[in-house]
């Protein structure tokens, strides 16, 4: 891949004999090729011209750098080595940063506006002091795509904003803002954007005239513990990565690089970041995170929508119909963006409760100190809670939440029609029920739009917008920006039963319980599943959700799909004996005061009485199952319903399902999403195994689809492209 070729820097020496570098390349200033390239030419320029006496660095229209191109990744990925100069392969060494501007004769200052990520911040923090403005944020969010920081980050942020902070903005992939920037001792000063870059110039000759500290930064040593005690804070930080992220090798290898710096020295420290950099490029992980980067934000790229001109028009007040817990964390997400809500209920003691929802909600911010008490007084004071539609005259959007009821919902929308202003959207949050069912009594159907959010609905980062064959585009643009206003990820997908998420998913708790009524056990399903990466397994996710939902949920695609769902009546006969899930402390587990989970011993009898029931005699071979069977057989129907939702055109593309996998059902992001994950085992194998599955057990449930057997006949790869 290519990087853009307008990326470059350009350097105007002043009167006062500085320097200035700019970076340009719009729109985060990114370091492509060209970039980092005419970055070396300009300082070798600057260090050989004798007018030039000290030299600024900084980026274009308010923003420092956004760090590496990451379009890039793939011509890097195709080199060898690393120490390669800038002029043979299109991009600068590590080594190049070190030797020519840190120990250059001529002092540097990096002047950092907005951000400062990556690549930006390892190399203003090769300069010898760093000046930022107020709004300036400082971070190294490399281990997000899966590898480390590749340009002496690993090296010089421990030795500049102290070992513990570094590693816990390596590891998090967080960035720091100014103020905490300068108490760190990243930055050196804090000024307005107006005189950014002049005291940035001051500061450079200030320096070169000894009366600021001249400061190589990879040998600083001040703020490194000794020795002992900087390896206590490295094993701790390995705990707590092996902890949090068991199947991740990256944030080991960024800790031990690190170490390498501290035990060895920073030139030993900076070799084995090269090395290892180039190693975790080519991993699988690395290959995954960075296709999530890229599909999350191609999901608001909708060809004959977003491609047709229209510009989003304002939205200036929501209501949103029902106040339970979807109700009152929709409302929630809108007022944290500054939206007027209308909250409206059937009677004053559930318009209490929801707006009590609200409230909490927005007090848990405040406790977890995301947000000021004048801040909270004046978010709640957006919030109007209202028993009629007499408020609905001119508001822009609704968003139904009310229980899935059909009849229920079409009443609503029949209401909606005559009180809500011609051009006010109407927007459901059903999760299964066909949009043109809700709409039947309208005469509406052009501005009628799901907008599918996940519980909680102010938490969860996804939206999922669901248009019918009648959706006019401008409704969809709109729906966008807002989502994209409220901080989600929003994915365009059309209209049936389940939509992408859920339809994609119904087979998981599916082949989950089909599995257990031929002799696995549940809490080893459950085990597989959380190891592979997922937060937690079937069982323990119907648990969560309850039993009512999960029914009502199954029964949408028992009767959708009925050739190809497994029908079991485990948890049915666990609510005849008062087991609804966590709610109830009983279901697959049992809980405890403080919610924690256990296995239940009396769970086998309710499996046993299941198997009678149906006729389901118990399998040998499903009784000794590996994690790696356990896998496949709950996630490879996952792949196939998928492979249906993608064919029939119900998502855009096949990394719309990718991301909403990721950020619906929360699969693990490092393997890539459903259909990405699946193509690492190919359409080939994939199919085999359902069709073996499906001749020895329920034949519909695990029959591979057409798409799916048409692509393994052709050898080829799920997604095309």
């Amino acid at each position: 891949m290519g990087s853009n070729p307008k990326g470059r820097t350009t350097m105007e020496v002043g009167a006062d004999g500085v320097a200035v570098i700019t970076i340009i390349n719009p729109p985060v200033n990114s370091l492509s090729f060209d970039v980092l390239s005419s970055l070396e030419d300009n300082y070798r320029e600057a260090l050989h011209r004798d007018d030039v006496k000290a030299i600024v660095v900084t980026g274009e229209k308010g923003k420092f750098s956004g760090g590496f191109d990451i379009t890039a990744f793939g011509g890097i990925q195709g080199g060898k080595g690393r120490s390669v100069r800038a002029q043979n392969t299109g991009y600068v060494s590590v080594e190049v940063l070190t030797d020519t501007v840190e120990a250059a004769k001529k002092p540097s200052v990096a002047a950092i506006d907005g951000m400062a990520y990556g690549g930006g911040l390892e190399v203003a923090m090769v300069c010898h002091a760093r000046i930022s403005t107020a709004n300036a944020q400082l971070g190294l969010p490399e281990l997000s795509l899966g590898i480390i920081p590749g340009f002496g980050g690993t090296q010089r942020l421990p030795r500049l904003a102290g070992l513990s902070k570094a590693l816990e903005m390596m590891l998090t992939s967080k960035p720091v803002r100014s103020e905490e920037a300068l108490s760190l001792g990243l930055v050196d000063a804090i000024v307005p954007a107006d005189e950014l870059l002049s005291t940035a110039r001051r500061w450079a000759l200030e320096i070169l005239e000894r009366r600021k500290p001249w400061v190589s930064s990879l040998y600083k040593t001040d703020k490194l513990e000794p020795l002992g005690e900087a390896k206590e804070i490295l094993n701790f930080a390995r705990a707590q990565a092996r902890k949090q992220a068991p199947n991740l090798k990256h944030p080991l290898v960024c800790i031990d690089v690190v170490e390498e710096g501290i035990v060895s020295g920073p030139r030993a420290g900076l070799w084995k970041e090269g090395t290892e950099f180039q190693g975790l490029l080519h991993s699988d992980t690395c290959k995954s995170l960075i296709h999530i980067f890229f599909a999350q934000r191609g999901t608001t790229k909708i060809p004959g929508i977003t491609d047709l001109g229209l510009t989003p028009r304002r939205i200036k007040k929501v209501a949103i119909l029902g106040g339970g817990l979807m109700g009152s964390g929709i409302a929630t997400a809108l007022l944290l963006s500054n939206y007027p809500v209308i909250l409206k209920e059937v009677n004053e003691k559930f318009l209490e409760s929801g707006i009590g929802r609200v409230r909490a909600n927005l007090q848990s911010s405040v406790k977890k100190g995301k947000m000021t008490q004048e801040k909270f007084e004046k978010t709640l004071s957006l919030l109007k809670g209202a028993l009629d539609y007499e408020g609905f005259r001119d508001v822009d959007m609704v968003i139904e939440a009310v229980i899935e009821n059909v009849s229920l919902k079409q009443q609503i929308f029949a209401d909606l029609e005559r009180y809500c202003p011609p051009h006010c959207i109407l927007a459901s949050n059903t999760s299964t029920i066909d949009l043109n069912l809700i709409g039947e009594k309208t005469k509406s159907h052009d501005r009628i739009i799901g907008a599918h959010f996940f519980s909680p609905a102010h938490v969860m980062p996804l939206l999922e917008i669901v248009r019918t064959q009648r959706t006019s585009p401008q409704v969809i643009v709109d729906l966008l920006d807002v989502g994209k206003k409220i901080k989600k990820t929003p994915v365009v997908v059309g209209n049936c039963t389940g939509f992408a998420v859920n339809r994609m998913f119904f087979p998981y708790t599916q082949a989950a319980l089909l599995l257990v009524e031929r002799g696995t056990n549940v809490y080893q399903i459950d085990k597989a599943i959380t190891k592979f990466g997922m937060p937690m397994g079937p069982f323990r996710l119907c648990d969560l959700v309850g039993f009512g939902v999960a029914v009502a949920t199954g029964s949408q695609f028992v009767e959708n799909f009925p050739e190809r769902t497994y029908k079991s009546l485990l948890i049915s006969l666990m609510q005849e004996d008062k087991r609804a899930g966590e709610t109830t402390r009983k279901g697959f587990y049992v809980y405890d005061d403080r919610r924690k989970a256990n296995p239940d011993p009396e769970l086998t009898k309710y499996i046993e009485k299941a198997r009678n029931i149906s006729g389901v005699t118990i399998d040998p071979k499903l009784t000794k199952l590996s994690d790696k069977d356990i896998l496949e057989m709950v996630f490879f129907p996952v792949v196939n319903e998928a492979c249906r939702v993608y064919a029939e055109g119900i998502a855009v593309k096949a990394s719309d399902l990718d991301i909403a996998s990721v950020m619906g059902m929360g699969f693990p992001p490092y393997r890539g999403g459903i259909m990405f994950w699946a193509d690492s085992f190919g359409s080939k194998y994939i199919c085999s195994r359902l069709d073996e599955w499906s001749k020895m057990y329920d034949g519909g449930f695990f029959k591979p689809c057409s798409y799916l057997v048409e692509r393994a006949a052709k050898g080829a790869p799920l997604v095309s492209g």
